[in-house]
């Protein structure tokens, strides 16, 4: 069985939802690998990053294998070249969040009717899903990005403090308009510096950073990363000269999301709102009646995670954090255990918690009963 989250118990209340890689495992890779090092442990860009600090060369292939599986596909997407069944499902997914968020908005009576999207992911899933739903026209909502502007938009965390609201002809009623704040913690593919500000400019115009050369090079010891059975002491060498790696590091470091090996932003105007955004999720989890709810999210960056368990010393906060499997259901509950006010939601054996069955049985307006042998 998964354990539903009641609609009745949170419709109420300031909800805010934490977003992870895992929400958008379809689409796009994450940073997990498919080799393992000499004790049988996973590899990931982190931890390979870790060994090659002082290997100059593997680094840098590791960091453009990153960037070319990663980045640049999430830099070049649209729904519209979405191939594969498994994606366009994925960006489903994300509709139908959005259409139980704005369910639990239309119940809500208060003037201020919003629910914080918090992501780590850099893609653009949560506004392509938004303005699906917007084109549709099926709700009236507002989504909330933090810019502000006309031709060009900026980004500012003060933004987030902005409603809409609409009144009758005479002006006797206001009616708050839904809000979704969608909130990118480790930065987004569509930022870019804009002297001391963050231009946000939606348009997916972007320059390879690699050359077909290049490209060449590495996709020996690119493909022996995803190759299943391989391990940390065969991967192939890599020949690069100085002038190449510099020159991809110029540019990898000017990309607006966050190293996944120090969860650090290069540029200081990113950091800078990295730290401003941080501090917005941890006013809202401090607030009265709050609560976080966690998909997709391993809780790798150190930085959140202390910061939410600083916050579940607010007793007014209820966390409800869904682990994509058994494993990970244990690993959470290992982390979070010293605190009453969380609620860990596993899969029942041989399932997996992935976006269908969080939206079907978890967070949803009108919960199913999970029927072993389901086909998601």
């Amino acid at each position: 069985m998964f354990e539903p989250i009641e609609a009745l118990d949170i419709y109420n209340k300031n909800v805010n939802i934490l977003i992870g890689s895992g929400a958008s495992a379809d689409l796009f890779p994450t940073l997990g690998l498919q080799i393992r090092d000499a004790q049988g442990n996973w590899e990931t860009i982190e931890t390979l990053s870790t060994k090659y600090a002082l290997r100059p060369e593997k680094n840098a292939a590791l960091f453009m294998h990153y960037y070319n599986t990663c980045i640049h596909p999430v830099q070049t997407f649209t729904p519209a070249a979405i191939t594969t069944p498994e994606g366009l499902e994925n960006l489903q997914h994300y509709e139908v969040l959005l259409r139980t968020l704005l369910g639990f908005l239309d119940r809500r009576k208060d003037a201020n009717r919003k629910i914080n999207i918090f992501t780590t992911n850099y893609d653009g899933c949560l506004a392509h899903a938004a303005d699906r739903l917007l084109v549709k026209g099926a709700h009236e909502f507002v989504v909330n990005d933090g810019t502000s502007g006309f031709y060009k938009k900026h980004l500012h965390a003060r933004n987030f403090n902005t409603f809409q609201c609409q009144t009758g002809v005479f002006e006797r009623a206001a009616y708050g308009v839904p809000q979704l704040n969608i909130i990118h913690l480790h930065g987004s593919v569509y930022w870019a510096k804009s002297g001391d500000k963050i231009e946000v400019n939606y348009t997916n115009d972007f320059k390879k950073l690699l050359t077909p050369h290049v490209e060449n090079k590495i996709s020996e010891f690119s493909k022996y990363l995803v190759t299943k059975g391989g391990v940390t002491d065969e991967v192939p060498l890599v020949k690069l000269t100085h002038n190449q790696m510099e020159k991809f590091w110029y540019e990898y470091n000017k990309l607006p999301i966050v190293n996944p090996t120090k969860w650090k932003f290069h540029e200081t105007v990113f950091e800078e709102h990295y730290y401003q955004m941080l501090r917005l999720l941890s006013y809202e989890l401090e607030r009265p009646n709050s609560i976080l709810i966690t998909f997709g999210f391993s809780f790798a960056d150190e930085h959140i995670l202390k910061l939410v368990q600083r916050s579940l010393s607010n007793p007014k906060l209820q966390t409800f954090v869904c682990a994509y499997s058994q494993g990970g259901a244990r690993k959470m509950r290992n982390e979070f255990g010293a605190w009453r006010n969380v609620k860990v939601i596993g899969p029942p054996e041989g399932a997996n918690l992935n976006f269908a069955h969080f939206n079907k049985h978890v967070l949803s307006l009108s919960p199913q009963t999970y029927e072993p042998g389901e086909a998601h």
